[in-house]
């Protein structure tokens, strides 16, 4: 489902995954619009601007927070105008996956855009490449990210923007294989251990931009 109050992004928005075999259960412009839809229809993802009437400023984010309080897991990809760090670190606190947050010109490139609902929809993180530099560039120092090596932190760069191990390894030229390596060392050294209540990539993002 959709929350986007501008009427023609939201048009486009449900064009694009109608085309894309992407049901599209409700469309709605408003807060309370988008809380009792969210409640009715139970998305497999929802898609949601930061800003919705009345007031314009974050409703759409707090809406979607809270539905994932509500329904833990809930698949979420925020759109947002503007780089805002901390609607970013608030999305992703809850170490559960199935978020994302996109700034809205990445919505003209297709493609990424309906692969990125698909991964959110199926349990991914999604953050936009430029969130995840304006999160870095604000990281404190000594963090424990300081103990990656180079490669290791290119792979966890890769990784917060949402890409699966396969993808992270074309894009650096090397096997899949070397790239479970490097996330292994990753989980390590993040002290990351296996646990079936945490998702480690989504940790492990929230470690890599300061959270």
């Amino acid at each position: 489902m959709i929350g986007e109050d501008h009427a023609l992004l939201r048009d486009g928005l449900q064009r694009i995954l109608t085309a894309h075999d992407i049901e599209v259960v409700a469309a709605v412009d408003n807060a309370p619009s988008l809380v009792r839809a969210l409640r009715e229809h139970r998305p497999d993802v929802a898609v949601v601007d930061v800003r919705l009437p009345p007031t314009l400023t974050d409703e759409g984010l707090r809406v979607a927070i809270d539905a994932r309080r509500e329904t833990p897991g809930l698949p979420v990809l925020v759109l947002s105008q503007y780089v805002e760090s901390l609607y970013a670190r608030e999305l992703l606190e809850g170490g559960d996956g199935s978020v994302g947050y996109l700034l809205k010109d990445r919505v003209s490139d297709v493609g990424a855009f309906v692969s990125a609902v698909r991964q959110v929809a199926a349990g991914g993180t999604v953050l936009d490449p430029e969130v995840v530099r304006h999160l870095i560039a604000r990281r404190p120092e000594g963090s424990p990210v300081d103990r990656l090596t180079d490669r290791e932190r290119e792979v966890l760069a890769l990784m917060a923007e949402g890409r699966s191990n396969a993808a992270i390894a074309a894009a650096l030229f090397v096997t899949e294989k070397a790239i479970s390596k490097h996330t292994n060392a990753i989980f390590a050294k993040l002290d990351l251990p296996v646990s079936a209540d945490d998702n480690r990539r989504v940790l492990a993002v929230l470690a890599y931009l300061g959270g």
